[in-house]
């Protein structure tokens, strides 16, 4: 029931995912306001001039469930700023002479009004909108005070309190319900940003940086460095179009982020074709060169498979080079502007030289990875191999894991 309401609330205000907060506020004030107005025009009391006041009720609220219907369905709402507040303050102002002025509690409807300008403003200037209704609000007094006659006044004393009143509460629900409508879209607005959040930085890192504004580096004393890259990726990349090389790419790291969050790897950054993920942090554990080697089989059985789909398609193939270093790092986020989370230290420059030393298809690994996973996986020796900068590496090739 609850889950259907909501959808019925996206559907007649906006959906989060793809409207704005300032968009679909303006759906919710064009369509509440709007239809109010046309109910106002119904249940207006017989008075010497109520034929105006239902009149200005059905163009006013026939004006504003147009710009609704431009903006929820047409997706036009940002030109349509200044129509919308011109239109309110008109029929405001229009009230404000066939309803007593004000002694009708008419003013009262000005506040709210200009709550909804300055929260849809957007990037409009505020100090601008805020001396315009002034001078709206300023000059309906003024003219009231100097020119008394051209205000139509209540017929009685009942009536003038039974509007002033009216008027009150009505502006205490209209404002509850603006209340609403910002509480709710602002969990919304809030929910996405966290959530956002989330996806660039570990979750722990992101509580962090919520709290403090900033995220203190850590020393990991063992934790497991993977990366990856496609062998042969600059020949394939030229035979294709930058949209075709990015949807690729896209398809290849979406599969690797799942396999990764299923070991439990953090994902740290893609840079051109090459990944990089880490075991064991941001929460330290005993298993994180197990889980790295573990993640890096399924990535490569997952390669092979769609190798042989490609093959039998005819289309290009990709193969993946992959390599697995077990020491400490540093970790923390670094920038102020665009929030990343990255590690540094050896451990990391060596993990690149087995991926970069490794064999297409396989997972080259360090001694230092065999040592903590040669009791769980089938390793066979390279014997030491030369690595750019680091002299020569003894490499291990990872082929299955034992049987248990």
């Amino acid at each position: 029931m609850k889950q259907k309401l909501i959808q019925l609330i996206y559907l007649i205000f906006g959906d989060p995912k793809k409207n704005s907060l300032e968009h679909r506020l303006f759906n919710a004030i064009s369509l509440v306001n709007g239809s109010l107005n046309i109910l106002g025009s119904i249940f207006e009391e017989t008075t010497e001039y109520s034929h105006r006041v239902i009149f200005l009720n059905l163009i006013s609220g026939s004006i504003l469930l147009i710009m609704y219907y431009f903006s929820r369905f047409k997706n036009i709402y940002y030109v349509l700023f200044w129509p919308l507040n011109l239109t309110i303050l008109v029929y405001l102002s229009s009230l404000w002479f066939l309803h007593g002025g004000s002694n009708g509690g008419n003013h009262y409807y000005f506040i709210p009004a200009l709550v909804i300008a300055t929260i849809l403003l957007k990037n409009h200037n505020i100090f601008f909108i805020y001396a315009f209704y002034a001078f709206v609000t300023g000059f309906l007094y003024i003219f009231e005070y100097l020119y008394p006659n051209f205000i139509v006044p209540q017929k009685d004393r009942d009536a003038e309190y039974m509007d002033l009143g009216g008027n009150y509460i009505f502006v205490q629900i209209l404002t509850g319900i603006l209340i609403f409508i910002l509480s709710r879209n602002l969990n919304i607005e809030r929910k996405k940003s966290d959530n956002l959040l989330r996806n660039i930085l570990p979750e722990s890192i992101a509580d962090e940086l919520k709290m403090n504004d900033t995220v203190q580096p850590k020393r990991y004393d063992s934790v497991t460095v993977l990366f990856t890259d496609m062998a042969g990726f600059t020949n394939i990349a030229e035979k294709m179009s930058p949209e075709e090389l990015v949807k690729e790419l896209h398809f290849f790291f979406a599969e690797f982020d799942t396999i990764a969050k299923k070991y439990g790897l953090e994902k740290i950054k893609t840079i051109g074709d090459a990944y990089m993920a880490v075991a064991g942090l941001p929460t330290p554990n005993n298993t994180h060169a197990r889980d790295a080697v573990f993640c890096g089989l399924e990535f490569q059985q997952f390669m092979k498979k769609q190798k042989m789909e490609r093959q039998n398609q005819g289309l290009p193939t990709w193969e993946l080079r992959l390599g697995i270093h077990t020491g400490s790092v540093v970790a923390g986020v670094i920038g102020t502007e665009k929030f990343a989370y990255d590690i540094w230290g050896d451990t990391v420059n060596t993990a690149s030289r087995m991926e970069s030393s490794g064999v297409a298809g396989e997972v080259n690994i360090s001694l230092d990875t065999f040592h903590f996973v040669r009791e769980d996986f089938i390793c066979e020796s390279r014997g030491l191999i030369k690595a750019k900068n680091k002299g020569e590496i003894e490499m291990f090739l990872v082929k299955e894991a034992r049987e248990v």
